[in-house]
This record gives structure tokens, sequence and C-alpha cells, in this order.
């Protein structure tokens, strides 16, 4: 099993550490990433150090962001494969363009008094193998730039479905508009599509008010560590 990095040990950077990074709302992964080369780079004075990470969480997600150094890079392929482990919370009756809180609510729904048995028949339709395209407010490349490049400026692209897998979409609590759920799921699912599905198949709209990964193959977010806490153990070695 692959080993994190852990404040009980002396580190070994430059061959290679992985280290599990509780992301903080509203920073992108490439923030992380350019903090953790940064203090690491100030650190052992190596300026080619390699900092990279397995697996994006958009900035209004947070939790588990995988970030490998070194020679652990090239493991990048290999960790990001893993299952992913989400807690979110779906807000029902509205819709936003990034089918997220990016964006502003673009349509209104009238909101019935949906049954907890309907809205838990609509999870368990999603468990098993499903097919989504990925949104518009997207890092997907097309023609060398970003899916949200063209959207934000009011172009329309066409994103290529793919193949994605729910191993299980448990509900915890209803409390309309809000579902809270957790989402176990494949490599390259988008939670955001999910909520907007869940939505549809509701006759209604939907869109990801909150997002949090709590793992990634055998990676847990009980393993991570705050970017300060971090920065403040490099500072003391």
């Amino acid at each position: 099993m692959l080993q994190s990095f852990r404040f009980d040990r002396t580190p070994d950077f430059e061959a290679g550490e992985i280290l599990i990074i509780d992301k903080p709302l509203t920073w992108t992964s490439f923030d992380v990433v350019n903090k953790i080369r940064y203090i690491l780079k100030r650190h052992t004075g190596n300026r080619k150090l390699k900092v990279g990470h397995a697996g994006t969480l958009d900035p209004l997600a947070s939790g588990l962001l995988i970030v490998c150094t070194g020679k652990a890079t090239k493991l990048i392929e290999e960790i990001q494969v893993g299952e992913k482990v989400y807690d979110a919370v779906f807000r029902l009756g509205a819709t936003t363009p990034s089918f997220d809180r990016e964006t502003e609510i673009d349509k209104a729904f009238v909101l019935p008094e949906f049954s907890n048995d309907k809205i838990a028949e609509v999870a368990k339709s999603f468990i098993g193998q499903n097919f989504q395209t990925p949104p518009a407010y997207s890092a997907i490349q097309i023609n060398g730039k970003r899916a949200y490049e063209y959207a934000r400026k009011g172009k329309d692209v066409k994103i290529d479905q793919r193949e994605i897998f729910i191993s299980d979409m448990k509900i915890n609590e209803i409390n309309l508009p809000d579902v809270n759920l957790t989402v176990t799921c494949s490599k390259g699912t988008y939670i955001r599509t999910l909520a907007d599905d869940f939505g549809k198949r509701l006759d209604n709209g939907a869109f990801l008010y909150y997002l949090r990964r709590i793992r990634s193959g055998s990676f847990s977010i009980n393993e991570a560590v705050e970017l300060k806490d971090f920065e403040e153990y490099m500072n003391n070695l």
C-alpha cells in the first residue's frame, strides 16, 4: 500500500512524498500545488523539484487532494485511478449554467413535496454504469483550450459523453430543498453533472450546493493535513 506523508518522520521530498492535503474552499487544485511548490523550493533550495496533484477538485469543493513530490510524481496516474467518495448536497428547485454555485441561478422550478421514497428511488437509479457529459464549465481540453474558457464567453462547444460507474449513492438527510448524499464513484465522475441529472430525473431542477471529497483510492480525509499546518511544520524543520 502507498504510504502518505506524516509529521512523525523525516520526509524526503526529492526521493518522493505523497501529501494528503485538506484543500480549502475557493482554492483551485493548482493553487495548492503552487503553494506547496513554493514552500518546498524555499526549504530544499531545489527550484526544479517536481510537484503535481492526482485528481482535480473544483474551487467550490473542499477535502482530500493528493499532492506528489519528486519521484512520487511518477505515481500520479496510478493513484488517480482509484475510486472516489464524496459528501455532497444537491439543492433542488433550480439550475445553474455551471451546475454548482459558481454561476447564478438561470432557471427556477416549483418544488413539489417530494416523498423521501421518491428521492431515494432516484438516487438508487444512478447506481451502476452511467454515461454523463462533463459540464461546459469544466477544465476539459477542447482544441487546446479549457471548456470553461468557451463557456464564460457564451460559446457552445461539443463535449463528448464519458462512461462512469456509481458504486453507491447513499442518502444521509433530506431537508428540502437540500438532499445530503454520500457518493462513491469512479475516476472522472462530475458530481456537478450528477446533481443536474438528479434534478432531471425528478422532472425538476437541481445544482450542487456543497461538495467535499473524503476518500480517493486507499487515501482518507482522516490522513489529511491543512496547508497552514504543513507550512508551519516545514518552517520548523
